[in-house]
């Protein structure tokens, strides 16, 4: 039966007093590029979805941050192009891979990364003197970026009890059940399934997080270089690893896991088919491994929130309460002798200085009073 025009208003009135109020607003996003995009692009497309205007400053050479129909890119000009950006990171890869760690290619290594970073540094440099851009963005009232990195109220870390959980769809594509997958017969069909021979967009086959194999049963190993993105999928699906650190925080990865019992470290200078099969044989058929990861993963998720929608909280908590000046640290309102305690140390000084007089006057006064009596007494 058709609903009539009465009932139809009293459904939209329905609706309009049990949905809750949304309330939007526009977010700033400085992101760094490379696999750090990686993990702030979910969080702007879940603000973006959820009605925020989301603005991404990108420096017109970037890597990975590109443009999208969830948020808008301002671009800003940076005194390098995409081939010096390509040299370099070809130069560090080069050189992590192809030769040994002598004193010559740390040097090398030294002069390349000093030289990456420069290139961030004057990126951030050229952003903060584009007027146009800044006025674009702050008005004629910016307030400079050290107070706006000093006054945070919320800091998001990336960093959790174990190590973030990626929320992968679970493929559908390995049909049969067989107690053990043959690496040539089955994911050489499965690889051709799953990337067609003549897709224009295989390359994103590394990036789809839907295409995925952790979760499968029949999964014994992880082989990965320690980035943080790898490891907290393995973690989450509970697969020992065996790990070859090649820059960066990888090495530091590598051994919080390693001792946890979890994974086996290789080098990548004196690698050799035997050992990378000595490494997967012992992670595979030692149960402890796999017993440890899985704990480890229990661990994992066992949450009361998911990061992402953790995240999304805290952003519009401090939007809607203004800047949520209340979970800033006194500290921002004390001056600079408060901050150091000057003037508890000046008081404590004082008392110190004060005790010692008194006490070296009263000891003087006393030798004194007994010097005297000593002196009439030797007189008499």
């Amino acid at each position: 039966m058709a609903l009539t025009v009465p009932a139809l208003g009293l459904l939209a009135l329905l609706c309009l007093f049990s949905s809750e109020p949304v309330q939007t607003g526009k977010v700033l996003v400085m992101s760094e590029d490379g696999s750090h995009w990686l993990s702030m692009k979910i969080l702007v497309e879940k603000l973006s979805r959820r009605g925020h205007e989301m603005v991404v400053l990108v420096p017109e050479t970037s890597v990975l941050i590109g443009k999208s129909v969830n948020y808008t890119t301002k671009s800003f000009r940076v005194p390098y192009t995409n081939a010096d950006l390509k040299a370099n990171l070809d130069n560090i890869e080069k050189n992590a891979f192809e030769k040994p760690p002598k004193l010559t290619d740390i040097v090398e290594n030294l002069g390349n990364l000093i030289q990456f970073l420069n290139m961030h540094v004057t990126a951030c440099e050229v952003l903060l003197y584009d007027e146009s851009l800044m006025k674009s963005l702050c008005g004629s009232s910016a307030s400079p970026y050290d107070l706006l990195l000093s006054h945070g109220a919320v800091w998001l870390l990336r960093y959790e009890f174990t190590f973030e959980y990626p929320k992968p769809q679970i493929c559908k594509f390995i049909k049969r059940p067989k107690q053990h997958i043959d690496a040539v017969n089955e994911i050489g069909p499965l690889v051709s399934q799953v990337i067609p021979s003549h897709s224009e967009k295989s390359h994103d086959f590394f990036q789809c997080a839907w295409w995925n194999l952790f979760s499968h049963p029949k999964v014994k190993a992880f082989i990965t270089h320690g980035g943080s993105h790898g490891i907290y999928e393995g973690i989450c699906n509970g697969v020992p690893m065996v790990m070859l650190p090649l820059f960066g925080d990888q090495g530091d990865n590598v051994q919080r896991l390693v001792s946890r019992g979890v994974a086996e470290s290789l080098s990548i200078y004196d690698l050799t088919a035997e050992k990378l099969l000595v490494a997967l044989g012992k992670v595979i058929n030692d149960k402890s491994y796999k017993e440890k990861i899985t704990e480890l993963s229990a661990i994992h998720r066992d949450r009361p929130i998911e990061p992402l929608d953790l995240a999304v909280f805290w952003t519009e908590f401090v939007m809607r309460h203004k800047g949520a000046a209340h979970l800033r640290p006194a500290a921002h309102e004390l001056n600079w002798i408060q901050y150091h305690s000057l003037d508890v140390i000046g008081f404590l000084l004082l008392i110190l200085v004060t005790v010692i007089f008194v006490t070296v006057k009263s000891c003087m006064f006393c030798f004194r009073k007994c010097f005297k009596k000593t002196q009439k007494k030797k007189k008499e």
